[in-house]
């Protein structure tokens, strides 16, 4: 495996659509697509298509990149489930394969919890994911998450039955674990 230097997250900019767009929208069926949420329809884009409203993810606060040595790799990117904003869910997608086991999803969603907790008067942030992506749910054991809900078998990917995996931390739990690291 080689090693690669820290993953960094950042808004997304013009010079990054082209790369965007390959990443989320080219393939008919990307690997990625198989861990983030099967169960949900995937359309591919055109390049035309999306070019034409790329402008829109340009310095977006709920969607930034993950870059990796000058080369974007990924995503990150947050929503509400609440009109109050008290209810904030994330995503994370490391769109290709090559990338994966090597940490770099890690260190992203760990600096995009700390830029939320940073700059959101939020008082908790989660991520929502399948008991199927145990990738996924050992990269938020990592950042801190804990399990806080599990419905059964409701998530049907490739004919089997999964549970609905919910997972979160309070600011608190954040900043706590922020200070172990600190002295450890």
């Amino acid at each position: 495996m080689n090693q690669l230097t820290e993953p960094i997250i950042r808004p997304i900019e013009a010079r990054d659509l082209e790369r965007v767009w390959a990443l989320l929208y080219k393939d008919t069926q990307p690997e990625w697509k198989q861990w983030d949420a099967p169960y949900f329809e995937y359309k591919p884009m055109s390049k035309e298509v999306f070019m034409a409203s790329a402008d829109t993810f340009i310095d977006r606060d709920d969607m930034w990149v993950i870059d990796v040595e000058g080369t974007v790799y990924g995503t990150v990117s947050f929503y509400y489930e609440d009109a109050g904003k008290e209810w904030l869910e994330v995503g994370i997608i490391l769109h290709q394969a090559d990338r994966w086991n090597r940490g770099i999803g890690t260190k992203a969603l760990s600096l995009w919890v700390d830029h939320l907790f940073t700059t959101l008067s939020t008082v908790r942030v989660g991520l929502t994911t399948w008991s199927g992506n145990e990738r996924m749910i050992r990269v938020a054991e990592k950042v801190g998450m804990q399990l806080e809900g599990r419905i059964r078998q409701v998530r049907v990917v490739r004919g089997n039955r999964y549970d609905s995996i919910r997972m979160g931390m309070l600011r608190e739990e954040w900043q706590a674990n922020e200070k172990r690291n600190v002295s450890s």
